[in-house]
């Protein structure tokens, strides 16, 4: 997400704010005459800070502009985005949409309802030579209500090629078939890891939705069913160092930095991802040097913990 806003898109003179999104005010007051969307997690990665859904729709809506929730940390299984006033809901179908890991594969998908002619999008008001100098936000009749997805799928799409192979096509559908079950077991051992994490003498601290003291715990109740979701995050005592150790001596858990997979997976930013950044710039991206990030898969939970366990012993 960070790598579009910051270096893709504005190739394409498009340019993105960041702004806390707990912070409605602050919300609030970026938005000016050329904000065209909010755009939104579910859940944020690596922080596990649940978005208030309702809320920032308001706040969208209250000028003009769509919400745009990215719900790939929570899949259709545990937020009905659409329910809460989302607008467009994408998706990256790689994570546990498909399940396994096996696909490069993305969703938009829009409600449908929004007005595209309100005079905020020039896209839909201005005429398309390429069908007959018609107007995307006016000119639809009865099928106005879903511009979006009709534009999206008629012009870029089509133009640009941002087409399924048929075998990815088949392997998402497949994961679709099982979504809900899966999404049953990862929440369930979610939590059971969180719980153990917390009591565990060499965990610092952990962040985990469905904990009751966790910042996000009444907005889980909310808007993830009741779950905490399937991602757990916890620091580490000893820092990068014990980190690095907790990771080399895993035995189940892959070390990867890909999420979403019906196997549980961990990785140590600081000394992967991140490992670019000093301790200063880690904590300001929002990844302490003790952060350890943990998908949790559907594999049975005494085997997770178990590899956890020892796991953590090594770094004594």
């Amino acid at each position: 997400t960070y790598t579009m806003f910051d270096n893709i898109l504005p190739e394409y003179g498009i340019n993105a704010k960041k702004v806390d999104i707990t912070d409605f005010k602050a919300v609030e007051e970026s938005i000016d005459e050329k904000t065209r969307a909010i755009y939104c997690e579910t859940i944020t990665n690596p922080g596990l800070v649940v978005a208030d859904i309702t809320a920032l729709s308001e706040i969208a809506h209250a000028n003009g502009i769509p919400l745009i929730v990215d719900a790939t940390f929570t899949t259709s299984a545990i937020q009905k985005s659409f329910d809460f006033g989302a607008d467009i809901v994408v998706y990256s179908l790689t994570k546990w949409m498909s399940g396994h890991g096996r696909v490069i594969a993305g969703a938009v998908i829009e409600k449908g309802g929004f007005n595209w002619g309100n005079g905020n999008f020039p896209l839909y008001d201005k005429p398309d030579t390429s069908y007959g100098g018609m107007r995307w936000g006016h000119d639809l009749g009865d099928l106005s209500n879903v511009a979006y997805s009709l534009r999206l799928r008629t012009v870029p799409l089509r133009n640009l090629g941002a087409n399924m192979s048929p075998d990815t096509a088949f392997e998402v559908m497949s994961g679709l078939e099982t979504l809900g079950l899966r999404m049953e077991r990862h929440c369930e051992n979610a939590i059971k890891v969180a719980e153990f994490l917390l009591d565990h003498k060499l965990v610092e601290w952990v962040r985990f939705p469905g904990l009751k003291d966790d910042p996000a715990y009444d907005l889980s109740q909310k808007y993830l069913k009741g779950t905490g979701g399937t991602m757990v995050v916890f620091g580490i005592k000893g820092g990068k160092d014990s980190g690095q150790k907790f990771i080399d001596n895993l035995k189940m858990f892959r070390h990867v930095a890909n999420v979403g997979d019906t196997r549980s997976l961990a990785i140590h930013p600081a000394t992967t991802t991140h490992s670019q950044l000093d301790d200063d710039q880690l904590i300001a991206a929002g990844s302490p040097p003790e952060l350890i990030r943990l998908s949790i898969g559907i594999e049975d939970i005494e085997d997770i913990l178990e590899d956890l366990s020892q796991a953590l012993d090594s770094t004594k």
